[in-house]
């Protein structure tokens, strides 16, 4: 609970998701404008790392830009859970994996350096449970960044469209790659990157910028894990919109406040016909269930004066969260010639 921390703490939590400056000491600028020193900007973080409040202060890489990524799902029995919830995580490229309230109940993240490694990676979880895998693949971003004040409230950039793809060089891969594990929480982070990567520290501070301008970045800074400090309520509500309405209704839900993630995934004849995902991340159930019931009642937008029928008519389905297995950096280096 966010009582559990210091006004410092709470500062470095909050004000330093995004747009933490790609600077020879970055957290001597966060001190400064804490006005504290450098070495407690660092021990605090350190702290907070130990604690599970946050996970790293790093990179979010967009899905699919320097890598592959796709939203998987399997339908577990629940005597196996705990040994297919260990197989699906012991997959480095597993970033996420949850537990959610439906016959679908095992959730999780599969990034990788490329499509071949991505649909390995799925295969290999297919044979190694016995389960059907359910392969979501992101269509479009509507907005997928999960910073948000965590006190509550607030403006929330939404997600960038305008992505400059071609500013991705193929040596940027490695670094991304370390930058989505997190930086080295020392005076000179970059210098230490710079060393793992055998390249100079001017040179990574300058790519990391510049991957950051052109959105393949899309969130540097102190990366939080939003259950450990009082979020705890963390629903994933699933809405099967027809295709003709899938913009307005995205673009609607992406603006309401408390809904904190919305996307469009593709659909899977037979398995899974719900194509609009939106996130809700909130303190209690009750509070989560607020937000749905705004969410609900949104007109969707059918230009300057029209308006369609509300969310509410919509089929939707609401998977709450009751469980994390894994949450870590992003895997975008990795390659495979083959399978074993």
């Amino acid at each position: 609970m966010l009582d559990d921390f210091t006004p410092l703490d709470r500062r470095l939590l909050d004000d330093f998701q995004r747009d933490l400056p790609a600077i020879a000491q970055p957290f001597e600028w966060i001190a400064a404008r804490l006005g504290v020193s450098e070495g407690e900007v660092i021990d605090r973080l350190t702290d907070l790392r130990e604690r599970g409040a946050i996970t790293r202060v790093g990179a979010t890489v967009r899905p699919n830009t320097a890598g592959a990524s796709t939203l998987a799902a399997l339908a577990v029995p629940q005597a196996r859970l705990e040994e297919v919830a260990a197989q699906v995580g012991a997959h480095d490229e597993v970033n996420h994996s949850y537990l959610r309230e439906n016959d679908w109940n095992l959730w999780f993240v599969v990034t990788a350096s490329d499509p071949a490694h991505l649909q390995a990676t799925l295969d290999e979880i297919g044979q190694e449970t016995g389960l059907t895998v359910l392969d979501l693949r992101l269509k479009r971003p509507f907005n997928i960044d999960l910073g948000f004040a965590i006190g509550g409230g607030g403006h929330r950039p939404m997600t960038r469209q305008d992505i400059d793809l071609g500013a991705l060089r193929e040596d940027d891969r490695p670094l991304l790659h370390r930058l989505s594990r997190g930086l080295p929480l020392c005076p000179r982070p970059f210098a230490q990157v710079a060393k793992a990567l055998g390249r100079e520290e001017a040179d990574v501070m300058a790519r990391t910028e510049a991957l950051t301008r052109a959105g393949i970045i899309s969130r540097f800074g102190v990366i939080v894990r939003h259950r450990r400090i009082g979020w705890k309520q963390n629903a994933m509500v699933v809405w099967d919109i027809p295709q003709e309405r899938m913009e307005a209704a995205g673009t609607a839900l992406a603006a309401l406040p408390g809904v904190t993630l919305c996307y469009e995934r593709q659909t899977v004849p037979g398995l899974w016909r719900h194509g609009l995902f939106s996130m809700i991340h909130a303190r209690s159930r009750d509070e989560a269930h607020e937000v749905l019931e705004r969410a609900r009642a949104l007109p969707e937008l059918r230009g300057p004066e029209l308006r369609g029928p509300e969310l509410r008519d919509a089929d939707h389905q609401v998977l709450f969260s009751t469980r994390c297995f894994k949450q870590t950096g992003a895997v975008l280096t990795k390659s495979r010639e083959k399978v074993s």
